[in-house]
């Protein structure tokens, strides 16, 4: 309750975008040769929207908590900043969750 969930059967072109977005992102940490303290979290993080989106029902709360822990863990890394943006424009295709 008071979660929204969003359908995103297999041609909702917002599951595609966060998919491809979330793929390039992670392919850009991976290849990040730079250690940093909470990467572990972004990668998790990384994979839970990956799981989300496969699933084809985001939850946009969820959606939005994973964006945050992943802009917290990675934020000061400028190498990433593109690719987490397009991770953060992706998101916010899936709207705002309900207030209330």
């Amino acid at each position: 309750m008071g979660q929204t969930r969003v359908t995103g059967g297999g041609g909702d072109p917002r599951v595609t975008e966060l998919r491809t977005a979330v793929s390039r992102l992670r392919r850009e940490l991976a290849g990040h040769p730079g250690e940093f303290p909470d990467r572990g979290i972004a990668e998790d993080e990384l994979a839970a929207l990956d799981a989300m989106a496969a699933g084809g029902v985001p939850e946009i709360p969820r959606l939005r908590r994973s964006l945050l822990l992943i802009a917290g863990a990675i934020g000061s890394v400028s190498a990433l900043a593109s690719a987490l943006r397009d991770v953060r424009v992706a998101v916010d295709l899936f709207g705002e969750p309900p207030r209330g």
